[in-house]
């Protein structure tokens, strides 16, 4: 489902110059919140106004540009793939308006003996996640306003592999290369869903913690420290090479 994000401030200003090729200034100024739940603001890469790429706040539960104003009443956090082109609230912005979100690793929990076990998911090697996600800007009618509300929400598809142990649903995670496909304007939407969605471009490490992460009032570094063993998920690349290893004997 991804409803829990972890934001490692330094790596993350990192990732995304090293994207933009230092050409921005300043930095984006992202701040560390290892527990960051929906309505909270986050750092989101998208193009703007004039057609040039930009990382600016927006807040996470996508409010539609049509809609009365800002309600937690429909859960606009997450976005399924499969039926995001034809809502109401997605329909719009999963047309012409992609964002994409830098994250260090996002929580997932599963059941076990009736208790909600969490799993802190993020990439081998210490690298951060691309998750594609859609935007939209909110503002009062009729009321001027200087700055609209931005906002977006995460595109989820089925989950792959070992990660649909933990929850039938994953973010719909990019590499480099689909990051900025999916960032460029003049490629559709439903050609990029086809390539990408549903595959895992990149290894996976999930990490057993601890339920203290359970209360999105908790934040600290103690609420990603392994309490167990981790699991590796290996991308779909790893996958293919080891399946021609194997076929070749």
């Amino acid at each position: 489902m991804c409803g829990r994000l972890n934001i490692q401030g330094k790596q993350l200003v990192q990732m995304v110059m090293d994207f933009l090729e230092h050409d921005v200034y300043p930095p984006p100024d992202i701040a560390d919140d290892y527990n960051l739940a929906p309505t909270q603001s986050v750092s989101v890469l998208r193009l703007n106004d004039e057609g040039s790429l930009e990382c600016r706040p927006m807040r996470w539960w996508l409010t539609p540009s049509w809609s009365p104003g800002p309600s937690a009443r429909f859960q606009t956090f997450n976005a399924r793939i499969e039926t995001a082109a034809s809502s109401k609230a997605f329909g719009a912005p999963f047309a012409r308006q992609r964002c994409v979100v830098p994250i260090s690793g996002y929580y997932e929990w599963t059941s076990k003996a009736g208790q909600k076990v969490p799993f802190f998911i993020r990439g081998q090697g210490e690298q951060g996640l691309w998750l594609a996600g859609i935007w939209d800007a909110w503002q009062p009618r009729g009321v001027p306003q200087d700055e609209p509300l931005y906002s977006f929400a995460l595109l989820t598809s089925a989950a792959r592999g070992g990660l649909g142990a933990l929850h039938p649903r994953q973010p719909f995670i990019l590499d480099g290369a689909g990051t900025r496909q999916w960032l460029d304007a003049e490629r559709q939407t439903s050609v990029l869903v086809e390539q990408y969605a549903g595959r895992l471009p990149i290894s996976l490490r999930l990490d057993p913690v601890s339920s203290w992460v359970n209360n999105a009032r908790h934040k600290g570094e103690r609420c990603h420290q392994a309490i167990g063993p981790p699991e590796l998920i290996a991308s779909d690349d790893q996958h293919g090479a080891r399946s021609l290893l194997q076929e070749g004997g």
